[in-house]
């Protein structure tokens, strides 16, 4: 079974403003589903006729993921308009959304959140980051570390949640993959600085547990920071399928072939082996 995927590698510069960068994404969002985003790089050897099983977006795409003012300042609730408005994009184009991630607001607490949107516009997960970066600044300064795993039955087979900073910790991966994970797919907002890390890391994730690896980054400055790119896509066999550019916003396109997986593991029963 092929599912089509794709990653929207987005720019989050802080010279656009929150309300102004989440009116345009959802613009592009809308225009990327209903295949009108025709000025929008492409990365991928697929045609463009297809229409999408599932997107995803990067992590903190409405703030930045470096920007923890902002974070504070424009927090979204689960039930708000920003999450109302991908599941109308979702129910129509009958795409499944991972969108991403967003400052959540839940009482008193402040939470790095991902949602996982089916393709009839129904909100089927929440995944809130466990490992939050900033080594007692930043993030970890000002938002609450998520309380539990989250694996999802996706188009991309039982799908573990992830985000940014989390991908240096296998340990949740292997707990994910105890779930019965066939897949990863991890938001997130990458420096430059270390994006030979990333690469690493998403390659060896996909390795050790035999998955499908979704990694989404974004490219921009803020507070300081400038973002990487390089969103990727790797294979249970750790094979790089297709990787963005470092510089540019544009749409990575992937044809997933989910008994890779299956296979994969059959031919290199190497988790059978594991004795912690």
């Amino acid at each position: 079974m092929s599912v089509r995927v794709g990653l929207l590698q987005l720019r989050v510069d802080d010279s656009e403003t929150v309300a102004d960068r989440k009116t345009r994404v959802m613009e592009l969002v809308s225009a990327v589903l209903s295949g009108q985003a025709s000025g929008l790089a492409r990365v991928g050897d697929v045609g463009a006729t297809q229409s999408l099983d599932v997107l995803v977006l990067p992590e903190l795409w409405t703030v930045g993921a470096h920007n923890s003012a902002m974070m504070l300042a424009h927090p979204e609730p689960l039930d708000g308009e920003l999450v109302a408005g991908l599941c109308a994009l979702a129910r129509s184009s009958h795409t499944w959304i991972y969108a991403g991630s967003f400052p959540e607001v839940d009482g008193s607490q402040r939470f790095n959140t991902t949602v996982v949107i089916n393709d009839e516009g129904v909100v089927v997960g929440r995944y809130r980051k466990i490992h939050l970066f900033g080594f007692d600044s930043g993030e970890a300064a000002v938002l609450t570390p998520g309380p539990e795993l989250v694996v999802i039955d996706s188009p991309l087979g039982a799908t573990g949640s992830a985000t940014c900073y989390d991908l240096r910790f296998p340990e949740l991966f292997r707990g994910l993959l105890e779930r019965g994970a066939e897949s990863f797919v991890i938001p997130s907002g990458w420096p430059t600085a270390r994006i030979e890390h990333w690469r690493t890391l998403l390659t060896a994730r996909a390795i050790e547990n035999l998955a499908w690896t979704f990694g989404c980054n974004q490219v921009g400055d803020q507070a300081g920071v400038e973002l990487g790119g390089a969103s990727l896509v790797v294979d249970p066999w750790g094979q790089v399928i297709a990787e963005a550019p470092t510089d540019e916003e544009c749409l990575v396109l992937v044809d997933v072939d989910l008994s890779l997986v299956t296979r994969s593991r059959d031919a290199f029963p190497a988790l059978k082996d594991r004795k912690l």
